[in-house]
């Protein structure tokens, strides 16, 4: 069994090799993101074919590919709650288990009904992954380290989905989409080796007396808090709209090839993945070297939503390298975005409430993930083409950079008395 990780902030850590560990906690933690994006994507990697095979329209197609947003969304009120009282090692270690073992068993399923079944399994596994994380940021690093340890998150999740488009697409080409899933599924397992051994266990950091007296109604009382909320549901319109609609789009709207558009959809995530780490490298920089965490963390979020509704409208009125051009620039604008989305969720709620904050704002922000897709297979299915499909996309990523640059006020952390909410609510920058 590992010695419990260090009480402290990285900051003060004097024994490097708890600092290490910690740092090898993250890298972990951004491999099970790559993992849980691989497998919640690649269902949408395999649409075309599996359109075909089991006979689906554009609507029941959107509905499947929403499904796992269901639950995904629903559990999220019950993760955060969990991630601030039990111990989120073993909470990680439950759902990453659950939700590898719901990838295996869809490449063994047929039908519509088995299908949809696994995709509700699969929400309810990755459902802890945000809150786990967010409380093991918020306690252990500070604010100008907390960019850095976001992006490789975001470097995480963003290139799953490149794996699962550029390398899933080719597989799924040549074998199938079955054997992906299986193969996917079985392999995702062996996270949980290094896992076991090296999570944190038991309390993280220091006692936070205050963190059992802090409730949802006091989280909700932050205009920030709400801020916060519509800017996750806006860019994860963005989000999924292009991971689960984009392979299709390529294919059957623009007669690209799988392997053509596993190039394209996977060297956008790529490009995320890579701006991501960057972006959240630079505002740590920014931050080191004196420039507000508010100015910094709300630019970052504010342009890149600014900059991929500009990239979305350039998609529906280009053609072939342009258009290209502009899709790969969408999902990259997603990953500047992204790069301090959490850290701003972070500081704002501080350890004491980071698991439950952030359970809430995924609560909000993955309706998109129900919405996006189904509406997107509706239109689509009713126009006969993606134009409106990408209108609406663009709209939400302009009320996106709304709700981060004019909704959410200073980025600086609320000053929690479970004793007396409303004063609580006053102290804090950004409060009603």
């Amino acid at each position: 069994m590992a010695p419990a990780l260090a009480t402290v902030s990285i900051a003060g850590v004097a024994d490097r090799k708890a600092a290490r560990r910690l740092w090898g906690v993250i890298i972990l933690l951004g491999l099970a993101f790559f993992i849980n994006y691989l497998d919640r994507g690649s269902l949408s990697v395999a649409a075309p074919l599996l359109k075909d095979e089991l006979g689906l329209s554009a609507s029941q197609l959107g509905i499947l590919l929403s499904a796992f947003f269901w639950t995904y969304t629903a559990f999220q009120l019950v993760a955060g709650w969990l991630a601030d009282r039990f111990d989120v090692g073993w909470l990680m270690a439950g759902g990453f288990f659950l939700w590898s073992a719901a990838t295996t068993v869809t490449g063994a399923l047929h039908g519509f009904a088995l299908l949809l079944g696994a995709r509700l399994l699969l929400g309810v596994g990755e459902s802890i992954a945000f809150p786990a994380c967010s409380k093991i940021l918020a306690r252990h690093f500070p604010e100008e380290q907390r960019g850095l340890a976001n992006s490789v998150m975001v470097f995480g999740f963003a290139s799953g989905p490149a794996f699962s488009m550029f390398l899933g697409g080719m597989a799924m080409a040549k074998f199938g989409w079955r054997p992906f899933f299986v193969v996917v599924g079985m392999l995702s397992f062996m996270w949980l080796v290094p896992w076991l051994t090296w999570m944190p266990r038991g309390k993280l950091a220091e006692s936070h007396p205050e963190s059992a007296g802090v409730r949802t109604g006091q989280i909700l009382q932050q205009r920030s808090a709400w801020g916060s909320f519509a800017g996750l549901f806006c860019t994860n319109y963005l989000s999924y709209f292009l991971l689960t609609w984009m392979p299709f789009f390529l294919v059957r709207g623009h007669g690209f090839s799988m392997q053509q558009m596993a190039k394209i959809a996977g060297g956008g995530y790529l490009a995320a993945a890579v701006v991501a780490l960057g972006c959240g490298r630079l505002s740590d920089l920014l931050i080191e070297k004196g420039a507000s965490p508010t100015l910094v963390r709300k630019g970052f979020t504010g342009c890149g939503m600014a900059l991929a509704a500009i990239s979305l409208v350039g998609c529906v009125a280009s053609e072939g390298a342009v258009l290209i051009a502009m899709l790969v620039l969408a999902t990259a604008s997603y990953g500047i975005c992204c790069s301090n989305v959490w850290a701003i969720t972070q500081t704002l709620a501080g350890p004491a409430a980071a698991g439950r904050w952030t359970g809430v704002q995924n609560f909000v922000g993955n309706f998109a993930g129900i919405i996006a897709p189904a509406l997107t297979g509706f239109v689509v299915d009713r126009t006969g083409h993606f134009f409106i499909a990408f209108a609406i996309a663009a709209a939400f990523s302009v009320l996106g950079a709304i709700s981060y640059i004019f909704i959410i006020g200073s980025v600086q952390p609320v000053h929690w008395n479970p004793m007396d909410a409303p004063a609580a609510s006053r102290a804090s920058s950004g409060a009603w």
